[in-house]
């Protein structure tokens, strides 16, 4: 019986390989926004968890044939990785995302496309005693940031040093925030399946992620970060936006993230949304306030929207 006619798309590499680097290059020279007091980091302790993939049918014969000659061990790939991230004279995720793209095509000649994503594993400095009775940030001890963490990936394509950047996507991941007053859902479709009560004033508790793209990524890998976006700035601005926004629905709120993130970054070309209703369900006022009620968690399914926005050309 002859074989049926395939076509094949493959990747291999290796995935969760953590890297934490000490004493980085400092991020200097970040344009301030009004949402946000970030203009910067230390990298005192710069830390993330990354994934390589290598693309292309070259590495095909490994399937179909047991035929190893041109791989490269996963286990070699994670030795890279932490060896040219001490290397590494940048300050951004995703400068060393393309860091470590372009190394491994210029080692390896049989590789011509990867996919690399990073990670954020989040560190901030922890309030300690210092001279003179005053506290401050430690220069050396660190906590887990709880706040969410910075993602990007690229895909690089090439060989040696003409290997480029062909795709990107940055990210802010994690987000946990909840709102006690000044947020609304109202006026939805009612019919016999319809249990839930208008809200006209809700506590609202979302997860959301952020992604954004770059019209040109220049401005992304730019030596000179005026035109940077940082992850933190778009969380700043995120959290902005929600508390000062009264909106009617989670849609109405994650629009309005995304006008924003447009409005204050021209760079960009592409914002979208993950987010979850988290909010909680309502179980007693108080008779003498109102204002005091107790909420717990409520039944385990939650609503998911997205929304992706882009400029037009």
């Amino acid at each position: 019986m002859s074989r049926p006619a395939i076509q094949y798309e493959i990747s291999y590499g290796k995935h969760a390989i953590p890297v934490y680097r000490v004493h980085a290059t400092p991020l200097r020279g970040v344009t301030p926004i009004p949402e946000s007091a970030f203009t910067g980091r230390d990298n005192t302790l710069f830390a993330a968890e990354i994934d390589v993939q290598i693309l292309g049918h070259d590495f095909l014969p490994a399937y179909t044939d047991g035929d190893n000659r041109l791989v490269v061990a996963t286990d070699s790939m994670k030795n890279f990785i932490l060896a040219q991230s001490l290397v590494y004279d940048g300050a951004t995720l995703e400068g060393l995302l393309a860091y470590l793209g372009r190394g491994f095509i210029a080692t390896y000649s049989q590789i011509r496309e990867l996919r690399l994503t990073g990670r954020e594993i989040g560190f901030t400095p922890a309030q300690v005693p210092l001279a003179a009775g005053t506290s401050g940030p430690s220069p050396t001890l660190f906590g887990r940031d709880q706040r969410g963490f910075a993602t990007a990936t690229l895909e690089l394509a090439g060989a040696a040093e003409r290997a480029t950047v062909t795709s990107h996507r940055c990210g802010q991941m994690g987000l946990q925030l909840m709102k006690i007053t000044g947020s609304a859902f109202t006026s939805f479709v009612r019919d016999d399946y319809t249990t839930l009560p208008e809200r006209r004033d809700r506590p609202l508790f979302i997860y959301v992620d952020v992604h954004w793209r770059y019209h040109d990524v220049a401005d992304l890998l730019a030596p000179d970060p005026v035109r940077y976006v940082a992850a933190e700035q778009v969380r700043d601005l995120v959290q902005a936006v929600f508390h000062e926004f009264v909106s009617e629905s989670i849609q109405h709120l994650v629009h309005e993230m995304g006008t924003r993130l447009l409005e204050r970054f021209p760079q960009l070309s592409e914002v979208s949304f993950e987010a979850q209703n988290r909010t909680r369900d309502p179980f007693y006022a108080s008779e003498e306030d109102p204002r005091v009620k107790v909420y717990s968690d409520p039944f385990s399914a939650y609503g998911h929207i997205a929304l992706t926005m882009r400029r037009e050309r």
